[in-house]
């Protein structure tokens, strides 16, 4: 069946156009016979902290040409979701397939210290399988500063030569590259206003313009304070230079030679960094784009439910490589492919914070299960607590000037569980949990996330052990004493560490 797969995809091949200038222009591929199919490169671009603010998503105030044809002559997945809302934990799933949850990478930035994460034994890393299959393996920042690799993330034990290089052009004549562009994205826009200024004054000199805070119109659940709309115009230009640089990429492709027989595919690690976004299970944190274009792939919009971790199984498909049975992620490319029906997202402790959070989410239904609901959602986070656009909600919140929507997530607790109906509220905002006509989508749904719980085996249902806790919280101190932060700053995190600690004795 495998070869079948494999001939299927391979049979006809696709014209991909892409950016504002037709850089794919007309991909000019001779059809391959079926006994020797010509095994594709495959390009991941992976960029942090960012929502589906794309025009080809839906989003009128910026224009975003190269994502939208790549989408344009590709698949635009309109109901993607992470597993994870935060960097490390999310790459920790895609880069196995697996859900971080069933392999013990469910907390963010976890086993860097004394004590260690290893992986199942029958898990396997993707890079290490394409490289088994005879693929150069590389993975980069953008642009490629020779010699250095991209961001990993990885929060297990891992061998560096899973990558060859930081370059997948330094590969032998005719063999096929797998490779990652990992990129800033939504980080370019820093946690201050200086920062938005400076990244304002880029996307002018780059772009040409910059986007007018004046323009901007935030969410519902977040005040109109001029410090938060110019973080959001800020980080509205961040998609506009991310989109530029898919454009680059593109046109690096098409000069070496190497744009016909690349798929590649763009992908963010998690939503927007903002009070509900990352770290969160509101769809402003697990939402994201998926677009994928290129030989084999033929133009499509889809609006069923997938999971980034999906990205694993698929590219080992187009490739032509034996998914390892073991593998969660599913072949959404494949024609054997059954749509799912539900997501599943959970998160962690994060840095210093510790959190317990789990949803699944249908087509028109979230619920969330808040499993520290003594605490607040706003709980203290060194991180977190340093951006401007927190700062400026907490100033607010102290002032009685958020409306109640606005002021929930600084409450003291939160509800146990959080039902919404997507349909009618796609901003997450009117909790039916305790509705008695919403009793039985309620205990459908707690069920359903219940028996994933226990399928996947939730490692997080029990709790970090106090010495995994320590061990890596000695890291994070130490590195951010030697990153010169203020004595303000790493006091701030001693302090709530000590919380931390506090509230588990507690039994919150």
């Amino acid at each position: 069946m495998q070869t079948l797969i494999y001939t299927l995809r391979f049979a006809l091949l696709g014209i991909v156009v892409l950016d504002t200038t037709d850089l794919f222009a007309q991909a000019n591929v001779e059809p391959t016979s079926n006994d020797q199919p010509v095994r594709p490169n495959i390009l991941w671009i992976i960029v942090d902290d960012m929502s589906a603010e794309f025009s080809c998503y839906g989003e009128k105030l910026i224009q975003t040409p190269n994502v939208d044809a790549l989408a344009g002559r590709g698949i635009q997945f309109n109901h993607a979701y992470v597993t994870a809302p935060v960097c490390s934990t999310c790459r920790s799933a895609f880069i196995t397939g697996m859900y971080q949850t069933s392999i013990g990478a469910h907390h963010h930035r976890s086993g860097r210290g004394e004590l260690k994460i290893e992986l199942p034994a029958d898990v396997q890393l993707v890079p290490k399988l394409f490289q088994d299959a005879g693929y150069y393996t590389s993975i980069s920042g953008w642009p490629n500063k020779k010699g250095r690799l991209g961001k990993t993330d990885y929060n297990f034990e891992w061998d560096p030569s899973i990558y060859n290089s930081s370059d997948w052009t330094q590969r032998a004549p005719g063999q096929p590259f797998f490779a990652q562009i990992q990129t800033p994205g939504g980080k370019l826009r820093g946690a201050s206003p200086e920062a938005a200024e400076k990244l304002a004054a880029q996307a002018k000199q780059v772009l040409g313009s910059a986007t007018d805070p004046a323009d901007v119109t935030l969410p519902p659940y977040y005040p109109n304070d001029p410090v938060l709309l110019q973080d959001w115009a800020a980080y509205l230009d961040s998609i506009r230079l991310t989109d530029h640089m898919v454009g680059e990429v593109i046109e690096k492709l098409r000069q070496d030679g190497d744009l016909e027989n690349t798929v590649v595919l763009f992908m963010t690690d998690h939503g927007i960094s903002h009070a509900r976004g990352k770290q969160f299970l509101y769809d402003e944190g697990i939402h994201v784009p998926l677009v994928i274009a290129g030989p084999g792939i033929e133009h499509a919009t889809r609006n069923d439910l997938v999971e980034h971790i999906d990205i694993a199984a698929l590219s080992l498909g187009l490739a032509g490589i034996e998914i390892p049975k073991s593998m969660q992620a599913q072949d959404i490319l494949s024609p054997e492919y059954v749509a799912r029906d539900a997501v599943f997202s959970a998160r962690d402790r994060c840095d210093e914070t510790v959190e317990h959070l789990r949803s699944v989410r249908t087509a028109n239904l979230k619920y969330i299960r808040n499993y520290l609901n003594q605490r607040p959602h706003m709980q203290p986070c060194a991180y977190k607590d340093g951006k401007a656009i927190v700062q400026a909600m907490r100033r607010l919140h102290d002032e009685g000037k958020l409306t109640e929507l606005q002021d929930r997530i600084f409450q003291p607790t939160r509800p146990t569980e959080e039902l919404y109906d997507l349909a009618n509220d796609p901003f997450e905002t009117r909790n039916l949990a305790g509705n008695p006509e919403w009793a039985r989508q309620l205990e459908q749904m707690r069920q359903r996330l219940a028996q994933w719980e226990e399928t996947t085996g939730d490692m997080g249902r029990q709790p970090e052990s106090p010495e995994m806790y320590d061990s890596d919280m000695q890291v994070y101190v130490d590195g951010i004493a030697k990153r010169n932060k203020s004595p303000e700053h790493a006091q701030r995190i001693q302090d709530n560490i000590a919380q931390m600690k506090l509230w588990a004795k507690e039994g919150k």
